[in-house]
């Protein structure tokens, strides 16, 4: 089962007078860390952007919105649209600390790997393949955090034509493996692969101390 690396890079930044990917942690831009860490994980990463000009620079080819909607849906839409592999595995631009360990993680259980801990949250008991793999952090699911397959294209065009395009919705139609949150806690304790960069606040909370724990942004 190829997968697809992909970095959502379509926010408006409105909350934020920053471009967000290159927001600088300890030296590196998170659009650059992100594109190395996906780099050794996946065969492919692209980026998902309406404005390629300010990632020309990474080398890795760009996809935009195919419809005039905005949001992490249409992104997701566009690139599974685009691409060969059969599934993405996706993570915003203003995600400063992903942890490459929980995203194998994830890939393993997609594959069908550590079958003995699988269950499904839908009516059915055997089920071998999933539609999407999302992680569960501090009662939540992390759909900025996730792996989409091409079997949802149908679902998501449906859903943007109505004009609904939160991304959290759309679990609750398809068939989706949640990683329980004592598995995330195994690997990444403090849910740091999930923070992100909304607001001024979270901004100057990841720059004074880059190293503390910081609770999921909203």
């Amino acid at each position: 089962m190829a997968m697809t690396g992909t970095i959502l890079a379509g926010g408006e930044n409105r909350r934020i007078p920053l471009l967000k990917g290159h927001i600088e942690i300890n030296g590196e831009k998170i659009i650059d860390s992100s594109v190395n860490l996906m780099k050794s994980l996946f065969g492919r990463v692209v980026i998902s952007t309406n404005t390629p000009e300010f990632y020309f620079y990474c080398g890795i080819p760009m996809i935009g919105d195919i419809i005039n909607q905005r949001g992490p849906l249409t992104g997701i839409f566009s690139v599974l649209s685009n691409i060969k592999d059969n599934a993405i595995f996706v993570v915003a631009c203003d995600m400063p600390f992903l942890n490459g360990q929980l995203m194998n993680y994830m890939v393993d259980k997609y594959r069908g790997k550590n079958r003995e801990n699988l269950e499904p949250l839908t009516s059915g008991s055997e089920m071998t393949e999933w539609d999407a793999v999302i992680p569960v952090f501090e009662g939540k699911p992390q759909p900025l955090f996730g792996i989409y397959s091409k079997n949802i294209l149908g679902i998501i065009e449906e859903r943007l034509n109505k004009g609904l395009k939160r991304l959290k919705d759309l679990l609750t139609e398809i068939n989706v493996l949640y990683i329980k949150e004592k598995e995330v806690r195994q690997i990444d304790p403090e849910g740091r692969s999930f923070l992100n960069i909304n607001t001024m606040e979270d901004y100057e909370k990841v720059i004074s101390d880059s190293k503390s724990a910081f609770s999921v942004s909203g």
